[in-house]
């Protein structure tokens, strides 16, 4: 499933193309996705112009100039494409998706079209108002963002006090942190020299206040969510960015997938292994993570 980095590599991908364009025709191919559509999806769209593109957590929001909210998830295999009639064809792109799967079509004033395409189905739209975004069901419980300004050690630090569950979990909940997921947090455990196995309350002091740990883990996440967006994101199965190219943070993994292979940390002299939290696969490092 994409994570934050790939989320916000398609976000600043369509951007460009949505902000400040209007939506003259909207080609709804089946009744749902993963949820059917609001009633009258097509028609409340036709004629609404793009006043901005954002992101909360996993979710692309796209501001309509009438206050409503068109909310996007990529579930796990959706992808969109912006089909430009004047734009050149782009020498770097991957291999277009089956059309099959072409699920809307979004027609816009500048005459471009944002395809978006979903072999599994499993991602879904939903129109919101605006004033009732924060307190919608997919949002009310939403933990803060980790590439704003509300991530660093106090925070870590009050967010995990007194709580014995491991580090790996907590840094999963996403009533906790928006948009961390496994690869992600695998990473950064790893270059913060952590093992996914502490007790994620261990990044706290006594008092409450953030200890070395948390002001680390917090600087690494940071810097890796911006080389992940950088490159584009990671492309294991289905992401692709917006122009059909594939993010290539993947070939910069230090234990994610890299089971039996030596520990990257200078000189450590470990080797990264497999283990299973809570049914998923973790990877780490025994030596350095600590």
């Amino acid at each position: 499933m994409p994570e934050l980095p790939e989320v916000e590599t398609v976000r600043r991908g369509l951007e460009p193309a949505m902000v400040g364009a209007r939506l003259i025709g909207v080609d709804q191919r089946r009744p749902d996705l993963r949820f059917p559509f609001p009633e009258n999806f097509a028609a409340r769209l036709i004629g609404r112009r793009v006043e901005a593109l954002a992101r909360r957590a996993k979710y692309l929001l796209a501001d309509l100039d009438d206050g409503e909210v068109l909310v996007m998830h990529l579930g796990m295999s959706g992808s969109f494409r912006i089909e430009d009639p004047g734009a050149e064809p782009n020498p770097v792109s991957g291999p277009t998706k089956n059309a099959a799967h072409d699920h809307i079509l979004f027609k816009l004033s500048t005459g471009a079209r944002i395809v978006y395409n979903d072999p599994r189905r499993f991602g879904f739209m939903q129109l919101i108002a605006r004033a009732d975004l924060a307190s919608h069901p997919l949002f009310r419980h939403v933990g803060i963002e980790p590439l704003g300004n509300e991530l660093d050690g106090a925070a870590l630090a009050l967010l995990f006090k007194g709580r014995a569950t491991s580090l790996k979990a907590a840094l999963l909940d996403q009533s906790l942190i928006a948009g961390l997921g496994n690869i992600y947090v695998c990473e950064a455990l790893h270059r913060a020299g952590l093992s996914p196995r502490r007790a994620a309350g261990s990044l706290a002091r006594k008092d409450g206040g953030p200890n070395a740990r948390a002001h680390l883990l917090a600087r690494v996440i940071r810097d890796v969510l911006e080389e992940a967006v950088a490159a584009g994101g990671s492309s294991l199965r289905d992401h692709r960015q917006t122009d059909g190219a594939l993010g290539y943070f993947q070939h910069n993994f230090r234990v994610y997938g890299c089971d039996g292979r030596p520990c990257q940390t200078p000189g450590c002299g470990g080797v990264v292994r497999r283990i299973v939290q809570s049914g998923r696969a973790t990877f780490l490092c025994g030596s350095c993570q600590k």
